[in-house]
């Protein structure tokens, strides 16, 4: 089993930043994202507090990450995690039916941008998913539900459909096509999802309800709290202390997941803090071990 010093959940400025500074310190690591980044970034029209650089466009800002990250050296693992859980001496990050192992995680996920549903956190493992590899399989020949939130995550849908004998799609994004026969695309949004021990259907904003066996998120960015249990959130976003340490020993998170200003110089620092904090948190056991 190859555990990691460190790993970091998510590719933006905050996860960049505190993959640099692991790199920096000559700390083993896995930077869990895409290689396109962030979206946020991307997207921005004008940035203009980041220090040292006047008013910056974002896909220009993009473009020096991208060219940082490959002089350092450091690699994206484009896989998404869906699970985290904390075994004591190390964590196992779980990303479709792989397992990872790291001594310490920064969460660096961003926000969600999909606000959760009533029913959806109260029935996950019970018919609600996060993950089209994970637990498609349960659910062939069966109706499902599936909600997502950007084009790239399309090509997991189509494979849900390759299983399903029906599925209700709801993108709420512009763009999508996605089409299947076996696919009834859903314009109006989902108000909740229903079942006691287990999901048995869905409810939509105008009354609408329809009988499914199981609902998929596949959302670009998924709450902390749900990836790893057991970890403190307040208002929404993780709860953290000058160091960024979470409740949890050995987690830390940064960047907008810890809450506002949702902006990218305080997502930097940041992740500056948290990586510093789980270097240190690193020689102590080391220290212990001895």
């Amino acid at each position: 089993m190859n555990i990691v010093d460190m790993a970091i959940v998510g590719s933006g400025p905050a996860g960049i930043s505190a993959a640099l500074n692991a790199k920096i310190r000559n700390k083993s690591h896995y930077l869990f994202g895409t290689v396109a980044l962030s979206d946020k970034v991307r997207r921005s029209e004008c940035i203009s507090n980041y220090p040292g650089v006047s008013d910056v466009g974002g896909m220009e800002l993009h473009r020096s990450f991208t060219n940082q990250l490959s002089q350092a050296g450091i690699e994206i693992t484009e896989k998404r995690i869906t699970g985290i859980y904390y075994m004591g001496e190390y964590f196992a990050l779980l990303a479709d039916q792989e397992e990872f192992y790291a001594k310490t995680v920064i969460l660096a996920t961003g926000v969600e941008t999909i606000r959760p549903v009533p029913g959806e956190r109260e029935l996950l493992g019970r018919g609600v998913s996060y993950c089209a590899t994970c637990d498609g399989n349960l659910y062939r020949g069966k109706k499902i539900a599936v909600v997502c939130d950007n084009i790239e995550m399309e090509e997991e849908v189509s494979y849900l459909s390759e299983l399903a004998e029906t599925i209700y799609y709801l993108p709420i994004f512009k763009g999508s096509n996605f089409s299947s026969d076996n696919a009834e695309r859903l314009s109006s949004p989902l108000a909740g999802i229903l079942g006691e021990k287990r999901v048995s259907g869905v409810r939509f904003k105008d009354g609408t309800e329809i009988s499914v066996d199981g609902v998929f998120f596949l959302k670009e960015s998924v709450s902390p709290a749900v990836l790893l249990p057991g970890l403190s959130v307040e208002d929404g976003h993780v709860a953290v202390n000058r160091n960024m340490e979470t409740n949890i020993k050995g987690c830390y998170a940064a960047g907008d997941c810890t809450g506002v200003p949702y902006q990218i110089a305080k997502a930097v620092g940041e992740g500056n803090v948290a990586a510093h904090s789980a270097i240190k948190y690193l020689a102590k056991q080391m220290v212990k071990s001895k």
